[in-house]
């Protein structure tokens, strides 16, 4: 996978490179291939400052340092956790980019009850934040890895083009 998206993962590169601007990424049910498509780009330190994978909710709450009352009233692979989580990375990593990914990657029930091949990205930069629901009505645990990190680096990509 790491092969196909990587001319992409350059294009983004770029962009955060002209701009002088750096991300910070929380993986979830992508479990890790967001950051890993980032560091496939030679010289990713100019750009790419860290981050996680967020699947426990300890994870959770070391990576993102918020009072567990932030997240009162939301739910798992939903638009406004998404985008807590990359409002919360970018925060907490000093970055100027954010981008999360939280979803049902299928195979096993979702703690909150989400179903298979749901996933939410969120891109949260300098004024701007950014959505981006997928369903692919999958139980297929590896397909859907794929097509929710896919789909997160393409709403990352589309925003940094705007």
């Amino acid at each position: 996978m790491l092969t196909e998206i990587h001319p992409q993962a350059l294009r983004i590169a770029k962009h955060l490179r002209t701009r002088g601007e750096r991300i910070a990424v929380a993986d979830g049910a992508t479990g890790g291939l967001m950051a890993a498509s980032m560091l496939s780009v030679p010289g990713a330190l100019d750009f790419f400052v860290g981050g996680g994978v967020v699947y426990s909710f300890r994870a959770r709450d070391i990576l993102f340092d918020l009072p567990r009352e932030a997240y009162q009233g939301m739910r798992g692979a939903s638009e406004e956790y998404a985008l807590l989580q990359a409002r919360a990375i970018r925060d907490n990593l000093g970055a100027d980019w954010g981008i999360a990914e939280s979803g049902s990657v299928g195979g096993s029930k979702h703690p909150s009850g989400a179903p298979s091949g749901r996933s939410c990205a969120a891109v949260v930069g300098p004024e701007s934040e950014h959505t981006l629901v997928l369903e692919t009505g999958s139980e297929n645990r590896i397909e859907n890895m794929q097509a929710f990190t896919r789909n997160a680096l393409n709403l990352l990509e589309q925003t940094l083009a705007a």
